[in-house]
């Protein structure tokens, strides 16, 4: 029997490792199983987004992540002005988008590269760096957790939407670091993977009510 009086373990730090770890285990999986015959016009699940543009979004967050600790001053209420547009009214708007004609190894790869933007800068940015998100200042673990949430949950939505669903199964640990980081209102006595789908949104979760508004908190843990 436990010691209630014992203080529980503190969750290890996300480390710019597991950010490429979550990219790499996604691209694997998006290879293996999103090859040249498989149509990634069709819906990502749950979104209104082909397969295609979330990957593309996916791209674009992780690159959107590691721009905001890029420069000398990070902006403190804005993002990096980059300028982000639209290929239809109903698709995300994104900085940077894949070239269509490289096909899916293209588009995976500049998943890839954008990962390694992230991974790169959490890697060489202080701690006590703070940057603009929506949801509140972060730090680079902050957003080292965030890029890997979207790349774990929007892998999962593309993987579903090609009908390979049942291929993406990611690490407990590194589900576990995410939502200790992000997620601290997520208990802590279930699967952590399971957990994190129903902690944005995506999965019920026995016990709790399912969630149909969610957030994360970024800022910086004391």
């Amino acid at each position: 029997m436990s010691d209630p009086h014992t203080t529980p373990p503190v969750s290890p730090p996300v480390s710019p490792d597991d950010v490429t770890r979550a990219v790499r285990l996604a691209v694997g999986t998006l290879r293996e199983g999103g090859g040249p015959d498989v149509d990634w016009g069709v819906k990502a699940h749950g979104l209104e987004w082909t397969c295609w543009e979330t990957g593309e979004h996916l791209a674009d967050d992780l690159f959107a992540y590691a721009a905001q600790l890029g420069p000398q001053h990070p902006p403190q209420d804005t993002e990096v002005p980059f300028l982000w547009y639209r290929h239809r009214p109903e698709g995300p708007a994104n900085v940077t988008f894949a070239d269509r004609g490289a096909g899916v190894p293209g588009l995976l790869q500049v998943l890839e590269s954008c990962g390694a933007l992230l991974t790169g800068m959490v890697a060489t940015t202080p701690p006590t760096v703070r940057a603009h998100h929506v949801w509140g200042a972060s730090d680079p673990e902050g957003f080292a957790a965030m890029g890997i949430v979207e790349t774990l949950v929007h892998t999962y939505d593309i993987a579903h939407g090609l009908g390979i669903g049942d291929r993406w199964d990611p690490p407990a640990d590194l589900c576990a670091r995410v939502l200790h980081r992000l997620f601290p209102d997520a208990p802590t006595d279930t699967d952590p993977w399971p957990t994190l789908l129903w902690a944005t949104g995506r999965g019920e979760l026995p016990g709790h009510p399912r969630r149909t508004e969610w957030r994360w908190y970024g800022a910086p843990r004391v």
